[in-house]
């Protein structure tokens, strides 16, 4: 059975805000919360971005749902410190932690100064920050010289579970690659064509029987022309295709690319609809493509309003706890 989660987006609301928003959730009954780690947000609108790692302490914390995070191991960040965070994390809370790690975007990982890696490098990077975090779990002490380096470094805290090491990948070239090597498959909703190749590109690459997450980009409102007008203020950055994503370097650039965009662009790109039962069938052509977990992120700023009506109007149909929807 399908499960339902909401996102917690850093880049867009004070943790304080978020931590009350992942409380109301699990309230709501939304069973699970993602995020994802951000030095910068997409836009100058958006406005925020927290540090993801504090934050999910306090919020596993304050509620009993599993939830994971987004990073990018590798330049921002040494593999040895996300292996060391997530460790603790999953220590700390059994079974409710998982990590996704991806090749990541110059808009947070520049930050470092170190020059930024062309695709392959980067994806070589991440290989070898995958393969160094899980010889850190399983207790070795590692020495490692390549794309990142590492001395004689060993985990003395580490959970009885691991956390699941979860792919990111948008292209369907990325998901065949991440196949190979992840525990599952982390990606956001796209057209359903381009979705779907994705998904199949993930179990052709060695992904087959493997869980699939997937952050679902909606907006809802009161009206359609209010859900794209809010839609459009907070995400109309963010649907450029993914090397145009990865390679911007700050959320200036970002607002200047978002001046070629007009509302009706968004429908492409988001979930856009006032009727509950709308995102119902959005989300039922999903659970069809495999994916064993969606994540909701509703991109305007009304929250509480969407977390109260999908709680009380969407989500029980689409896990099928509703016998009227069987």
């Amino acid at each position: 059975m399908v499960k339902v989660g909401y996102h917690a987006s850093h880049e867009q609301f004070k943790p304080s805000a978020l931590l009350k928003y992942a409380q109301l959730a699990e309230q709501a009954g939304f069973s699970r919360i993602s995020c994802s780690d951000h030095f910068h947000p997409w836009s100058e609108r958006q406005g925020e971005s927290g540090f993801a790692w504090a934050w999910l302490g306090a919020a596993l914390q304050a509620t009993s749902l599993p939830f994971g995070v987004v990073c990018a191991p590798g330049q921002r960040y040494h593999p040895a410190i996300v292996a060391q965070a997530a460790a603790t994390l999953a220590e700390l809370f059994p079974e409710r932690f998982w990590i996704a790690i991806g090749s990541g975007q110059a808009l947070n990982e520049l930050i470092t100064g170190d020059r930024w890696l062309p695709k392959e490098q980067r994806n070589a990077r991440l290989k070898e920050c995958a393969d160094v975090m899980r010889s850190l779990w399983a207790g070795e002490t590692i020495t490692h010289d390549g794309f990142v380096r590492i001395e004689e470094a060993k985990l003395y805290t580490r959970p009885i579970v691991l956390p699941q090491m979860m792919g990111a990948a948008i292209t369907p070239q990325t998901a065949k690659w991440v196949g190979s090597w992840a525990d599952g498959l982390i990606t956001i909703s796209q057209p359903l064509s381009q979705l779907k190749a994705v998904v199949e590109s993930f179990r052709q690459g060695g992904g087959d029987g493997k869980p699939m997450y997937l952050k679902v980009q909606l907006s809802y409102a009161s009206s359609d022309a209010i859900a794209r007008e809010l839609a459009y203020d907070q995400w109309r950055t963010n649907i450029f295709q993914s090397s145009v994503l990865t390679d911007l370097r700050s959320p200036q650039q970002f607002d200047l690319m978002a001046e070629l965009v007009e509302p009706h662009d968004m429908d492409t790109h988001v979930n856009i609809s006032s009727e509950p039962e709308q995102h119902v069938e959005w989300l039922q052509h999903y659970i069809e493509l495999g994916f064993d977990e969606l994540y909701l992120h509703n991109v305007n700023r009304e929250q509480q309003r969407f977390i109260e009506v999908f709680g009380e109007q969407v989500l029980s149909k689409v896990t099928n706890r509703d016998p009227a929807f069987q």
